[in-house]
């Protein structure tokens, strides 16, 4: 976006540059301040900070600042947006898009590397052992699980999901050394889950935990992966959270598969295609 600015500046009109001027020069305090003290630090008019806008390809003053506040958001302390009963069907796309973005350009940044390291030496681990690795999740966090499940059971490793929390401490309480559970949740208090983690170690399995730092889970698990996202429950369900526990699967999944090796791994997947192919209309 800073680099369209850029372009279109020889274009515009002098006192239009002036405004394309002030975004470059500080794009984050661009996107905060009102219009009348962005027009009088540029030295236009009002309307010319809408018309700049509008000429660099913007429906106006309220869609350049949204986009431009998710352009630079990139390495900064992520601020959530949340929606509004009276947002636009535009500003709820770019607030939902710009917050879910954000929120996994956050995660690149502070991701524990180590702890993700530690998490994928014990699920190939188990997996070259034979051994179980099962995911636990309620609510949103559960059809995670299932998504983990899915993803991990492709490369054949015996893995297994469950939602409920009875099913949870009932197949925590027969894993054994070994073994692997990944537990995810958004808020890191749900009861179930904690049960059916501290069973999971009084056994002997490993307990890799993907919630929120500072939740009774996080303290729980023997691998915490912080999943740290703040959420307005009371506006929507918690989807960022969900995508972002979803990314983190996905890292896990493909850390393991490349450790598993391509060779172990393509010839089934070839296989699986092949089979496929007859469900699918040509």
């Amino acid at each position: 976006m800073l680099d369209r600015i850029k372009a279109s500046l020889p274009s515009l009109a002098p006192a239009e540059q002036r405004v394309g001027k002030l975004v470059l020069s500080d794009p984050r305090l661009f996107a905060n301040l009102p219009v009348s003290e962005l027009a009088d630090r540029a030295h236009v008019s009002k309307p010319t900070v809408v018309r700049f806008c509008r000429s660099v390809g913007y429906d106006g003053l309220t869609d350049f600042k949204l986009k431009l506040a998710g352009s630079v958001s990139e390495g900064v302390p992520f601020i959530h947006r949340s929606v509004d009963s009276d947002d636009k069907t535009n500003d709820i796309m770019v607030k939902v898009i710009d917050n879910t973005v954000a929120a996994f350009l956050k995660y690149r940044n502070d991701a524990s590397t180590v702890a993700i390291e530690r998490a994928v030496v014990a699920l190939v681990q188990a997996y070259h052992d034979g051994r179980r690795i099962e995911f636990f999740g309620v609510g949103n966090s559960g059809f995670v699980a299932q998504d983990a499940q899915h993803k991990f059971f492709r490369m054949g490793i015996h893995t297994v999901a469950y939602s409920d929390g009875h099913m949870q401490v009932m197949s925590a309480s027969i894993l054994k050394p070994g073994d692997c559970v990944v537990v995810v949740s958004n808020s890191g208090r749900t009861r179930d889950l904690m049960d059916a983690v501290d069973i999971a170690r009084k056994n002997g399995a490993t307990t890799i935990v993907i919630t929120a730092s500072g939740s009774p889970l996080a303290a729980a698990g023997h691998i915490h992966l912080a999943a740290d996202h703040p959420e307005g429950y009371d506006r929507y369900s918690p989807m960022v959270s969900r995508l972002l526990h979803l990314m983190i699967i996905d890292v896990l999944a493909t850390c393991v598969a490349l450790r598993i090796g391509s060779e172990t791994l393509l010839p089934m997947f070839k296989e699986m295609k092949n089979n496929l192919r007859s469900k699918r209309y040509a």
